[in-house]
């Protein structure tokens, strides 16, 4: 009997304990911790994303260039869904009854699929226009299910530099994969800045819960907003480039093929890069980004093409004053040495043509007249230095040095699609000529030709480190982030391998080619202010010639150095010398000399895409 006493006893005490327990717990759940209660009260509450304010975007003069713009998206909760008036819906957003079936049918295949829940918001329809907006909200009552959610469209302030800001649109698969940030219908930057600065632009979404009846309409704020979570606005950036600049080399570029690359110096900051043919970036915002994006993509000129930072073109002759750099720096050729030139370079049956001029000519005057003979000489004498046991190492110090100076590798300017253009090495000729090669095989490179390709970016990154005597900074297009710095990369400098006394005669010799009687770049001519450049004329196996020029101003510590190619242009002096001289006058002196106005007619009103010079 006592026994049983006492297993009875034992039984009470547990089933006392596991009583006790449940108090308790009900008790911590109840008073010390109300998120279980938020969570068991889902059923009556909604989730709404607050979508942050993507950061804005200035240029280096505190220009706004990129704002946002209100939007909203007709959200759906497929679980919530109820028979409804579709004669209403379809007037209340403006479509048919076909495509109200349609929109009905993809959010189904959507469920089938689980890119969507049934019982969380999803986007139903996409960027309602104001009148749209307007009306829905007054009938919204009548639709259970649904509900609008705002979030914000980027506005361009300028019709300017769509190939630097990129653009922003929907995030598909792969990013959700990439970054647990996304969700099915957010959007993110694709290409340019809208991209590579991505997630400081973007901000932190906020969330707010709201009490919702029976039939999806909402009460009110869910306990007084205890659980809503604050939007964080995305960081304000500013941007290196002139947008006045942009705009300017933007119309001299009109109808023409081609690039312009501007970079100060001093510190590697791009002053603008232009891209022509181009767009205007408000075309890749709302509804019609998607059509417009697709008549942009199949445009035969191809404007979403980022001319400066992605096309390889040969360098032509503005790559002479490297050369010479090089030739110097092995000491292969000195300041006063002089080359003969009749009409172009001979070695037995080769002949390398050039123009007619002076001679024979010293390094100064050789970069003045572009002189095509004296720069085969100079690079066959580094190729050749007896100090090299081979002609295939020779031709590794001369591809290092090039290196040195940007090319044959990414930059690593902040755009995501930049190209590296192409520097052949030895064993590139080992293979294609079986070993069997020399310097006088691979002599057109002497003179920017050849299998040697750069891009326009690389070539005015080559001109700024000419204008420092011997070092840059890596290219790029961020000034500044809002309470954050700018990646360090950008302020280190990067030395040529070039001693600096040698850039004296280089630099004397691109001056010469502008102010002196001989030179083949007067037409850059600026009153009062001292350019220095070089032209060239690209090779062109499609067509006519390509025109490019390279220039640093003012002469010494130059605040402005730049690089314009113009496909099919012909010789440098034509067209890409006096466009980028035009640019360096705007940028320093804010307004073109009255001598030079008819030079700016013609670049503005010439059409070489049309025929129409």
């Amino acid at each position: 009997m006592g026994n049983i006493n006492r297993r009875t006893i034992v039984i009470a005490l547990i089933f006392i304990s596991i009583g006790i327990s449940f108090v308790i717990k009900l008790f911590i759940l109840q008073v010390y911790d109300p998120s279980y209660k938020f969570s068991a009260e889902s059923n009556t509450r909604r989730e709404i994303i607050n979508y942050p304010a993507r950061g804005l975007v200035y240029d280096r003069n505190g220009k706004l260039i990129v704002s946002n713009q209100a939007d909203y998206d007709l959200m759906v909760i497929p679980r919530e869904l109820k028979t409804m008036d579709s004669i209403t819906f379809c007037n209340a957003l403006e479509i048919t009854m076909p495509e109200l079936r349609s929109l009905f049918s993809d959010m189904k295949n959507k469920l089938r699929r689980r890119k969507i829940s049934a019982i969380k918001p999803s986007i139903f329809y996409k960027q309602l226009s104001a009148k749209q907006y307007g009306y829905l909200q007054e009938k919204l009552y009548k639709f259970d299910g649904f509900f609008v959610q705002r979030r914000t469209l980027r506005k361009y302030e300028y019709p300017h530099a769509a190939h630097i800001l990129g653009y922003v649109g929907e995030v598909g698969t792969q990013d959700i994969k990439r970054d647990d940030y996304y969700i099915t219908g957010d959007y993110h930057g694709i290409n340019g800045i809208e991209s590579t600065y991505e997630k400081f632009l973007r901000g932190e979404k906020g969330y707010k819960y709201v009490l919702v009846d029976v039939h999806g309409r909402e009460k009110g704020a869910f306990q007084d907003g205890k659980f809503d979570i604050p939007a964080i606005a995305g960081k304000d950036i500013t941007l290196t480039i002139d947008i006045d600049l942009q705009k300017y080399g933007e119309q001299l570029m009109g109808n023409k093929i081609g690039a312009i690359v501007a970079i100060e110096p001093s510190s590697g900051e791009i002053l603008t890069m232009v891209s022509s043919p181009n767009y205007n970036p408000s075309l890749l915002v709302g509804k019609k980004r998607a059509g417009n994006f697709s008549t942009l993509s199949t445009d035969s000129l191809k404007p979403l093409f980022n001319r400066p930072i992605m096309a390889w073109y040969p360098p032509g002759s503005t790559f002479k004053p490297l050369n010479g750099l090089i030739g110097l720096q092995e000491n292969i050729i000195k300041p006063h040495s002089k080359v003969e030139c009749h009409m172009g370079y001979t070695v037995g049956r080769f002949h390398q043509g050039c123009h007619y001029h002076y001679s024979p000519l010293d390094l100064r005057r050789s970069i003045a007249n572009s002189c095509n003979a004296y720069y085969s000489h100079t690079f066959r004498g580094i190729i050749d230095n007896r100090k090299y046991g081979s002609v295939q190492e020779g031709f590794e110090v001369w591809k290092n040095y090039l290196v040195n100076f940007g090319f044959g590798y990414k930059l690593g300017v902040d755009f995501a699609n930049e190209n590296r253009g192409f520097v052949p090495n030895a064993k590139y000729y080992d293979k294609y000529y079986k070993k069997s090669w020399s310097s006088l095989t691979v002599v057109s490179l002497a003179i920017g030709q050849g299998e040697l390709l750069t891009t326009p970016l690389q070539m005015a990154n080559m001109t700024a480190a000419i204008g420092n005597n011997g070092f840059f900074y890596t290219p790029h297009i961020i000034r500044g982030i809002e309470n954050d710095t700018i990646p360090s990369n950008f302020t280190t400098i990067h030395k040529t391998g070039i001693d600096e006394q040698h850039f004296a005669p280089i630099k004397d010799g691109m001056e010469m080619a502008v102010w002196s009687d001989e030179g083949t770049a007067a037409i850059a001519r600026i009153p009062d202010l001292n350019i220095s450049g070089k032209t060239g004329t690209a090779e062109n196996p499609h067509g006519e010639d390509h025109s490019v020029f390279i220039a640093f101003a003012p002469k010494e510590n130059p605040k402005i150095a730049i690089s314009v190619y113009v496909e099919n242009g012909g010789f440098g002096s034509r067209w890409a010398a006096p466009i980028a001289s035009l640019m360096v006058e705007k940028y320093l002196n804010k307004d073109i000399h009255p001598t030079r106005k008819w030079t700016e007619k013609r670049m503005l009103e010439g059409d070489l895409i049309h025929g129409k010079e």
